[in-house]
């Protein structure tokens, strides 16, 4: 196994393993804070520290294999277009950014439930408008930004991947198809419109049939035909 089959590879688990860290995360914060009245989620985020705190970390977590997600990305397909990669690589650090601002508020939210609670829940309270900032700002439209941001990096990586054939083409177009309207839906969340996650539900099957995938055969002998090219130009 050559070197860039080796990348390959370890770009297939950084895949899996994103995904199963923002799993984690989204879960453990949705079940920790539910939905509902400020009060409710300010009341939900003192009882449940616990599964806060685990959303915290696998959030963190996530954020970190991002990071090595791009980098790997930027490694395999640079042979393609390294303007394009690096910028892929400058949006998903945006997007690990955003998801880093998420954990500090949940954080946030910890602290802010247990003084409410401690304050005796007073209606109409400064502990409800600071709620709804951290809720609706800093975890909400947070999402929404940093989904954003990966549809953005998703776009390119991915029309690379279209270019390369380092994964089939069929695969590779339905992560285009699903970056673009994972695109359209958060850009139309940014404008004030409530999508919710149902524009970004396609974007899971073709990060873990990828991640399986490049796991499993790295990317053949295509990027080592690649390489010698570019060593021959040079």
């Amino acid at each position: 196994m050559n070197s860039n089959d080796k990348t390959a590879r370890y770009l297939g688990g950084a895949f899996l393993a994103v995904i199963l860290t923002s799993l984690v995360s989204g879960a453990a914060a949705d079940s920790a804070l539910g939905s509902g009245s400020v009060a409710g989620i300010l009341a939900n985020a003192s009882t449940n520290a616990g599964a806060i705190h685990v959303a915290i970390l696998a959030g963190m977590l996530n954020a970190v294999g991002i990071l090595v997600l791009a980098t790997l990305l930027y490694a395999v397909l640079r042979v393609e277009s390294k303007t394009m990669a690096l910028i892929g690589v400058l949006c998903w650090t945006g997007e690990a950014f955003f998801y880093a601002l998420q954990a500090i508020s949940w954080a946030g939210l910890i602290r802010a439930g247990t003084d409410f609670a401690a304050a005796g829940s007073p209606a109409n309270s400064f502990y409800q408008a600071l709620g709804s900032f951290l809720y609706q700002d800093g975890y909400e439209l947070s999402g929404t930004i940093l989904m954003f941001f990966y549809c953005a990096g998703g776009l390119l990586f991915y029309y690379l991947f279209w270019e390369s054939r380092f994964i089939p083409r069929w695969l590779a177009g339905y992560g285009l198809a699903a970056v673009v309207v994972g695109l359209a839906g958060g850009s139309a969340e940014l404008l004030g419109n409530h999508i919710g996650m149902a524009a970004y539900i396609a974007i899971g099957p073709f990060e873990l049939v990828t991640g399986c995938l490049l796991a499993a055969r790295g990317v053949g002998g295509r990027v080592a035909r690649l390489d010698t090219s570019a060593a021959t130009v040079r």
